[in-house]
């Protein structure tokens, strides 16, 4: 079993000339696989995942010595992510000059063929539900979902208001409800 490292002990580390890389190796320990996931549940692809996930690390790197403790570390991280995210998808709407469905179609397609994504039919069809959503209550229903964050969390992640994001989940479990119940 892992010990996980306060983020104030990262940051002190990280502070240090001396135990900066030692700082970040335990900030990679801690956040990898979840911010992993959270770009992973918005690309599908796991090479596209990947190449974000490195992308957002090496952004926390460079910008951690001026972060402020005005946010939990995992919070400006997320954002980060999900900025790096929804800057992904737009790029590949407009490289690919396509409309926002057939990019969800698309992804739809690497879903079905990704062994990362072999679960039973059920998760299957929530995921092809998921899909289904535009990009940012795809973004708040994973969030809360699959992270288990609280709406302040998620807030201070997208900023938006709580309020919005209540609704916006709302209709994302809406949309879903209705998916589902469409293909059986």
């Amino acid at each position: 079993m892992s010990v996980q490292v306060d983020d104030e002990v990262i940051l002190s580390k990280f502070q240090d000339e001396k135990t900066r890389n030692e700082a970040f190796n335990l900030l990679l320990k801690k956040y990898q696989q979840k911010i992993y996931w959270h770009i992973r549940r918005m690309v599908i692809d796991h090479d596209d995942a990947d190449d974000l996930s490195q992308d957002v690390f090496i952004k926390v790197w460079k910008n951690l010595p001026g972060f402020r403790n005005d946010a939990q570390l995992y919070t400006w991280m997320y954002r980060i992510a999900t900025n790096e995210c929804i800057t992904f998808l737009n790029k590949k709407k407009q490289r690919n000059n396509v409309s926002l469905d057939d990019v969800d179609y698309s992804l739809a397609d690497t879903l079905a063929d990704s062994p990362y994504f072999n679960g039973d039919q059920a998760q299957k069809k929530l995921q092809d539900a998921i899909l289904t959503l535009p990009d940012k209550q795809r973004l708040v229903f994973n969030m809360k979902y699959y992270d288990d964050m609280k709406y302040e969390e998620i807030s201070d992640v997208v900023g938006t208001s709580v309020g919005a994001l209540k609704a916006s989940f709302h209709l994302a479990v809406k949309k879903i409800e209705a998916y589902l119940l469409s293909k059986d």
